[in-house]
């Protein structure tokens, strides 16, 4: 770990989703953290406890921060903002974020910043209003966005069928996910194709499970039979069966990754899930979205964490990230 100084704020602040503020306080209420609420806005929430905060209070994982940071207090110009910043003499690297279009937005740097290293101080300014601008600062780490605010900025291509598109690659920018040519991932609920395309352009082959049609763009790198998968490309099989009725047969062998876009509760997802990771036991991991209909259900997720836990995943991550409604993308590694 890099050697760092000591800092100590009497507040943090998290940056959400809109709309997430309350599923976010209901979160740390139910990993009994002791932090209170004490200032909100859309996307913004600061708490206080008893005992100043420090950097290590930031090693919690909470589903519904995009961003954790210790609060070094408000200014009326972003200029004061990055002094508050400048002033700890610990931040290698600031941040940019701001209130804008509804949403907690990343401003990108003209000039794309290297991928913090693990245990990097970096700050962050946030921008609520034209004379509003708190400042910040966190830790990085594991799993840990490295983009301002939790938010990439991806684009999704005009080729892209669905949104789910984004959902892959802001997921593998959030968590540093690589896929290779040596990944094989089984998704369920794959039609049309978002998440099959972003696999496929990153060179991984993907047996897609859904009975509804594939978009064009993925049926072009679609191969008859399991059976023909060839070995010097990234390919296709649409299994066009309900997930209920999918077999050991229809995966094969050497299948790497389990994923699902199915519109269905947790834990019709995490039943499925498990059933899958028994037929084909080489899968090392899952990337789930998870899709609720209240957001004060990830106080639940104890119990997703235990069910991937007892298949022998050791690390379990939930994250709802910049382009999730009610949604959140759960992942588990062996």
């Amino acid at each position: 770990m890099i050697s760092q100084p000591s800092i100590e704020t009497e507040y943090l602040f998290a940056l959400c989703n809109s709309g997430s503020e309350k599923a976010l306080k209901l979160e740390a209420e139910s990993q009994a953290l002791g932090w209170r609420q004490s200032y909100q806005r859309r996307g913004f929430v600061t708490f206080k406890a008893d005992a100043p905060f420090s950097i290590d209070s930031l090693d919690v994982a909470l589903g519904t921060s995009r961003r954790l940071c210790l609060s070094l207090g408000k200014s009326t110009t972003r200029e004061a903002a990055i002094e508050r910043i400048d002033a700890t003499q610990a931040a290698s690297q600031i941040h940019h974020a701001r209130f804008h279009d509804r949403k907690m937005q990343s401003i990108q740097p003209d000039t794309p910043a290297q991928r913090p290293t693990i245990g990097q101080l970096i700050g962050t300014i946030v921008e609520l209003g034209p004379t509003e601008f708190w400042a910040g600062i966190h830790r990085h780490a594991p799993f840990l966005s490295p983009d301002p605010a939790g938010d990439a900025g991806i684009a999704m291509p005009a080729e892209s069928p669905s949104r789910a598109w984004l959902k892959l690659e802001e997921a593998a920018r959030f968590f540093d996910l690589e896929f290779t040519a040596n990944d094989i991932v089984v998704e369920l609920g794959c039609a049309p194709g978002g998440v099959v395309l972003a696999l496929l352009d990153r060179g991984a082959s993907v047996i897609g499970v859904d009975p509804a049609k594939m978009a064009d763009v993925v049926l072009a790198s679609a191969i008859p039979l399991r059976e023909a998968a060839p070995r010097d490309q990234a390919w296709f099989f649409h299994c066009r069966k309900p997930a209920a009725l999918t077999s050991k047969r229809d995966l094969g062998q050497g299948v790497t990754w389990f994923m699902s876009d199915m519109n269905q509760s947790p834990e019709v997802v995490l039943k499925e899930c498990t059933r899958f990771c028994k037929m084909a036991p080489s899968i090392r991991g899952v990337l789930i979205t998870l899709k609720l209909t209240d957001l004060s259900q990830v106080a639940e997720k104890a119990q997703w964490f235990a069910s991937l836990a007892a298949l022998g995943f050791k690390t379990q991550r939930l994250q709802q990230l910049s382009v999730h409604h009610k949604e959140f993308a759960l992942l588990a590694l062996k």
